[in-house]
């Protein structure tokens, strides 16, 4: 077929479905890309490449992160009543003064503390790595700190983890306490820091 043996109405129809198609095609990649900035965002960088590393592509990822933020969204997470603040407060304190004496018993008692406060907000408290996945969603700015203090911790039950090393654990776990228990304009500076 010759373009010049089409009528104008042929033409026209074209060139109709040719602009059809080229807004359908920027308006789909105009969405990815807010759906891409929107989850970056919400996931902050590093918890959204790696959730991109480990899904293998960056659509599986983004869906996976959209699902991960649909659980938590069920789960009715909740502040902590002022009595039980004050009591974790007071715990992370004692679990910070026994540190010197026994670095490793610390950072296993600041590992457990944390649990018992992701509990009581609502955070199902299975497995590291769905807890890891549920509290992202909320706390996106502390989580590369938690990844690195759960990895310092089993190395210690392990017997591999210097004393230079837990106390970079109970760092990155103090973060994570402070935004857990209500301080996050805190956490948030260390992490930035």
């Amino acid at each position: 077929m010759n373009l010049s043996d089409l009528n104008t109405t042929e033409l026209a129809l074209i060139i109709g479905l040719v602009l059809i198609v080229a807004a359908a095609v920027t308006m789909s990649l105009i969405l990815r890309n807010r759906r891409t900035a929107r989850l970056r965002a919400q996931f902050g960088g590093p918890e959204y490449a790696r959730a991109v590393r480990e899904g293998g592509n960056q659509r599986r990822a983004e869906n996976r992160l959209e699902k991960r933020a649909e659980r938590v969204e069920s789960l009715h997470i909740r502040a902590l009543p002022p009595a039980d603040h004050a009591r974790f407060l007071e715990s992370w304190r004692k679990v910070q003064g026994r540190f010197v004496d026994s670095p490793g018993g610390a950072v296993t008692e600041a590992d457990q503390l944390l649990g018992d406060v992701m509990s009581l907000r609502g955070y199902p408290v299975s497995d590291f790595e769905q807890r890891a996945a549920d509290i992202s969603v909320d706390h996106p700015l502390v989580m590369e700190n938690y990844r690195a203090g759960h990895g310092i911790a089993v190395r210690q039950t392990l017997g591999q983890a210097s004393t230079e090393q837990l106390r970079q654990a109970m760092i990155h776990y103090r973060t994570l306490f402070e935004e857990l228990v209500g301080e996050p304009e805190i956490a948030r500076a260390k992490a930035a820091s």
